[in-house]
């Protein structure tokens, strides 16, 4: 049981991974491939989109949505001939929602740095190739870039991705971009060709870059940050006007703010108990980190990627367990 554990915590592991331990069972892997492809309550999907999208046989497909369909996770729209979001999801992920409090306090860090800065700022967590986006904030000048809450950004080409995966294990995050390439997802020959400057960049101040990676008119930088509820790396990030931020502002304004933003919300992750969505959050007061008294920038010899949250490591120590270094 606690080999298993360890297997599951590693991050980057992938249901392809462990397939050959006969410890997964398919089948469930395959439908939450199906319910990834509803972006949104209002995407409407056919079984032939729903295959082209994860890679699965038509017949497999069909049998999937039938099943979602009859557990409520799914609609049928017989006019439409396709599906869309059931009840059953929408229940499940606003229960989920029901403690607000930590997710309110990580939005009003967000919306400190946006106030600065003519951008959109988000908090996102990995979901397989992709990350998903928990809270946003954006200035009231903001152009360009109009991402939300429950949004979709690719791994492969945005500075949220390169902080993520820079921030991984090097042995994980390079199989992790070799599943990326099996399964043809987002554009891992560009993740590849820069994850090592990525990770160097990273370990020597503590941030990544993105310019004009994802688009030509978008500039970004991302902060990954330790979170102990998930056991893995989420990340703040923010996309700007090339046209007004180009690489050498990105370093010079920035970087520093986002850095900042990510040991405050390093502060509030360790200081809250249990899941970041439980209602438990309401019942206790988070604590403050007051600036400056945690360091992210890791040196030459230490790692503190955590955002001051857990102690101080050698920046080439390995925890299999859990993918951090």
């Amino acid at each position: 049981m606690g080999r298993r554990s360890e297997r599951l915590s590693k991050q980057g592991m992938l249901a392809s991974d462990l397939a050959g331990e006969g410890d997964v069972i398919q089948v469930v892997s395959r439908a939450f491939d199906v319910l990834r492809c509803f972006e949104g309550h209002e995407a409407r999907l056919g079984n032939l989109e729903i295959s082209s999208r994860c890679g699965l046989p038509r017949s497999t497909v069909s049998r999937l949505t039938h099943t979602l369909t009859r557990m409520g996770q799914l609609v049928y729209l017989p006019r439409d001939q396709k599906y869309r979001i059931g009840p059953s999801a929408v229940a499940m992920s606003t229960s989920m929602m029901k403690g607000l409090q930590l997710r309110n306090l990580i939005r009003l860090r967000l919306q400190d740095v946006a106030d600065q800065l003519p951008g959109t700022v988000g908090f996102v967590i990995p979901d397989r190739f992709q990350l998903v986006y928990l809270e946003f904030a954006r200035a009231a000048n903001a152009l360009g870039l109009h991402e939300g809450t429950g949004s979709r950004i690719t791994m492969t080409s945005t500075a949220a991705g390169f902080a993520y995966t820079a921030a991984l294990d090097a042995d994980v995050g390079d199989a992790l971009i070799a599943e990326m390439e099996r399964e043809n997802a987002g554009n891992p020959a560009l993740l590849k060709s820069r994850i090592e400057e990525n990770r160097k960049h990273l370990r020597e101040h503590g941030y990544v870059v993105g310019c004009g990676t994802w688009s030509p008119h978008i500039n970004g930088c991302a902060v990954p940050v330790w979170s102990p509820q998930y056991q893995t790396f989420v990340v703040v990030t923010i996309g700007l006007l090339s046209a007004m931020f180009d690489e050498k502002r990105l370093h010079k304004e920035v970087a520093p703010q986002m850095l900042e933003l990510g040991r405050a919300i390093g502060g509030l992750l360790e200081g809250a108990e249990g899941d970041i969505f439980t209602s438990r959050m309401e019942r206790k007061p988070l604590p403050v980190p007051a600036p400056n008294n945690n360091k992210i920038i890791p040196t030459e010899d230490t790692n503190e990627l955590e955002a001051g949250a857990r102690r101080a490591r050698s920046a080439r120590s390995v925890r299999a367990r859990d993918g951090r270094r």
